[in-house]
């Protein structure tokens, strides 16, 4: 069976979207720096050796999951925002809607933003987990359109024998009928740096370690902005934490609209909130805001507007 598609960090955006389109996976080598893996490892390492073990079969009895990621480290700015994964993120994921108002036709353009977060230690004698889709939790027919797109950052190598993700390239074709079996799979073995990056209808599981060491790694995932969030970032960040990273980001953990109308707060820009102490004054400049954003809104409805 054939390797997955593998690219440097210079790689041309529109290289993973073709392979991502294609065989719904690709492994960006060298995707984090070293400055980045050592913060990560120094400020997940401890959580993840604290943790227990997984209650549930399909977690993992010998796997320990560590989430709110964003809380737990500052050091996720260059994994959520690297080119090769948030471009072509945007390039699958916003793509326009055509939607009727009345008698005239407008396109609308979701956004997206950061779904879930987990480091992931795979312990020896952890076995298979069983194959899935990450976005079967939105109980979406197959195939259609990309609604996630997941990312796994090897935080130690990945081998085929310690626990590697397994992946079946181009399964994010196939229909809610056909059952994944592990022998379609292949396991996405890459260097510690190096990151999977793979569409939410693509089947992948936990690999089986059979070695004497862990296997870690670090996944996170952008939705499409007008779906619920899998792990609710509002309670698992706090707000102190989410006004350390920049504005892109805080954006990205779910501190903005969706067009046409989802994630609003006064039916302003949920971001204000983020940017002053109260909720008064959230609101006055909600309203300083609303009228100037009303404008600009008009002049692009007149310009994108067919009739």
């Amino acid at each position: 069976m054939a390797d997955l598609i593998r690219v440097k960090p210079d790689a041309a955006p529109g290289d993973v979207v073709e392979a991502l389109e294609r065989d719904g996976a690709v492994i960006i080598e060298g995707f984090a720096d070293g400055a980045t893996m050592e913060g990560l490892r120094a400020d997940l390492g401890p959580h993840l050796e604290a943790s227990d073990y997984c209650e549930s079969g399909y977690d993992g009895h010998r796997t320990r999951r560590v989430s709110s990621l964003f809380a737990r480290t500052a050091h996720l700015t260059p994994v959520v925002t690297h080119p090769l994964y948030l471009g072509p993120a945007r390039t699958i994921l916003q793509r326009p809607v055509p939607i009727w108002i009345g008698r005239s036709r407008i396109e609308m353009t979701p956004n997206i933003h950061i779904s879930a977060t987990q480091a992931i230690q795979i312990d020896p004698g952890q076995g298979k987990q069983p194959l899935h889709r990450e976005d079967t939790l939105y109980l979406r027919p197959h195939p259609g359109p990309t609604i996630r797109l997941q990312l796994m950052l090897a935080m130690t190598d990945f081998t085929a024998e310690n626990g590697a993700t397994l992946v079946i390239p181009g399964s994010h074709h196939w229909d809610d009928e056909r059952a994944p079996r592990y022998s379609e799979s292949i396991p996405a073995e890459m260097p510690a740096g190096s990151a999977l990056v793979f569409a939410g209808g693509v089947y992948h599981c936990g690999g089986r370690n059979d070695t004497d060491r862990p296997r870690v790694g670090l996944t996170l995932s952008l939705d499409v902005a007008n779906l619920r969030q899998e792990e609710n970032q509002y309670i698992a960040v706090p707000r102190e934490a989410v006004l350390a990273y920049p504005e892109e980001v805080r954006r990205l953990l779910g501190y903005d609209r969706c067009p046409p109308g989802v994630g609003w707060f006064e039916l302003q820009d949920p971001h204000l909130v983020l940017e002053h102490d109260g909720i008064d004054q959230a609101r006055a400049a909600a309203d300083r805001m609303g009228l100037r954003a009303s404008r600009e809104a008009a002049g692009a409805a007149r310009e994108t507007v067919t009739a």
